[in-house]
């Protein structure tokens, strides 16, 4: 008897959070009359389409590192059966990865104001009391929170990483790689369960979005104020401020993917603005020779040696030497996970695969670089047979018609047809061909 009072106090408790308007348990307290289904409805229809694409275009970015040819390439070494879905990463179209990287980094920018549009509009719901109703309920309150918690975290470190700013603890590839898992799954979750009503929802728009509907009918479907307060815009208005800012953030972003007068558009980017210098070397870079530890000892052109090892032993070859090899020009861009890239330079030097040829490759295998380069991550990469085989691989001494500056790699560097702009390695000092370690 001295029980029974509490499982109707714990009722009574229950009762009033709901109904108290100065708790956020209680749908008083959400007052804007935006809220609805079909708001809601067409925000979650335009993530539907964009993360897809995002999920798309970075498992493709990933895929892109040649992960699985490697440990040097792989940051996230125990992704299992998440690289499932792995392929040898093509040289073709060249423009491949500048355009995968620059959609998915300047996409993912401009749907930060439709992200946080939807998930304001749905906030009602992440303090509907009871918690838990069912197991259905529960299992559906868990996806939210993976998939507001995820979406969140996802595109947080991402922004982070565009801005070079890394705050977070640990390697940007692995917790990005893992998060975009994790927020898919419940993204794919969420979608199935929400898809069809969205799109039922928009089929009943009228000029100002459909009537406002009952607390019954809010209830089961999306949160509806009940007494909200009068609107200061319509719902077309509020979708009209929230694609102005996407617009926003897609003209100030997008530049960093060209060169020119569009890259100087790109004012929230680290290399938007104007190009580093002028002349031949003007463009942009990610890592100076300084960051790098590269001193001018390291690549003095009487001491600085290639070093190449393959089939028939080992060649070390001078900077003179390498001049008098057979030399191709390859016009190709640099393109960075950062979502930045240049335009085509002009580079010249000697094919991969004839620097195969001069240690027993005939035909091209795996190759293995080093470079000077002291610290930091890619000091080494591995590149694959096809790219080394393509005509347009190369061991570049110049650009754009002059030696390349220390910036940009001096005395050699290599250039791969669509490959990540971190493979493209600068300063090399070694090649290993038919090893990748």
């Amino acid at each position: 008897m001295g029980r029974a009072p509490f499982p109707g106090g714990a009722a009574a408790y229950g009762r009033g959070m709901r109904d108290d308007s100065r708790l956020p348990t209680s749908p008083g307290f959400w007052r804007s009359p935006l809220r609805g289904p079909w708001f809601t409805s067409v925000l979650g229809l335009v993530l539907l389409v964009g993360i897809t694409v995002l999920f798309v275009t970075g498992l493709l970015s990933y895929a892109a590192y040649n992960p699985d040819l490697s440990p040097v390439n792989d940051k996230t070494p125990d992704k299992g059966i998440l690289g499932f879905y792995l392929f040898a990463w093509p040289t073709g179209p060249r423009w491949l990865y500048r355009v995968d990287q620059g959609v998915h980094v300047t996409l993912g920018i401009t749907l930060i104001p439709v992200l946080l549009a939807k998930l304001w509009s749905v906030a009602p719901k992440l303090f509907a009391l009871p918690p838990v109703r069912s197991l259905a309920h529960a299992l559906e309150r868990l996806s939210l929170l993976l998939l507001v918690g995820g979406g969140l975290f996802e595109f947080t470190t991402g922004v982070l990483n565009v801005q070079l700013d890394y705050v977070f603890p640990g390697s940007f590839y692995p917790l990005h790689f893992y998060g975009a898992w994790v927020f898919f799954a419940a993204f794919v979750a969420h979608a199935v369960l929400k898809a069809p009503a969205a799109v039922r929802n928009l089929r009943r728009l009228r000029e100002e979005g459909e009537p406002p509907p009952s607390r019954a009918t809010a209830a089961a479907r999306e949160p509806v104020s009940p007494r909200p307060d009068p609107p200061t815009v319509s719902r077309r208005g509020a979708l009209w401020f929230v694609g102005g800012g996407s617009l926003l953030l897609f003209a100030t972003t997008a530049g960093q993917s060209f060169d020119g007068l569009l890259r100087r558009t790109a004012l929230l980017a680290p290399h938007g603005g104007a190009d580093p210098g002028s002349g031949p070397n003007g463009f942009q870079i990610n890592k100076t020779a300084a960051y790098a530890g590269v001193v001018a000892a390291d690549t003095d052109e009487d001491t600085w040696r290639l070093v190449l090892t393959g089939r028939t032993g080992t060649l070390r070859l001078s900077l003179d030497r390498l001049r008098e090899l057979p030399l191709h020009s390859s016009a190709l861009p640099i393109a960075c996970v950062e979502g930045w890239s240049t335009s085509d330079q002009w580079w010249r030097g000697v094919r991969l695969r004839d620097l195969a040829a001069l240690v027993g490759h005939d035909d091209p295998p795996d190759v293995f670089v080093e470079s000077l380069q002291r610290h930091g991550a890619f000091r080494h990469a591995a590149l694959r047979a096809n790219q080394v085989a393509d005509p347009r691989s190369l061991l570049a001494l110049y650009v754009n018609g002059e030696p390349l500056s220390p910036d940009h790699g001096c005395p050699a560097r290599v250039i791969v047809p669509a490959a990540p702009g971190v493979l493209n390695t600068k300063w090399v000092a070694r090649m290993t061909f038919g090893e990748t370690r």
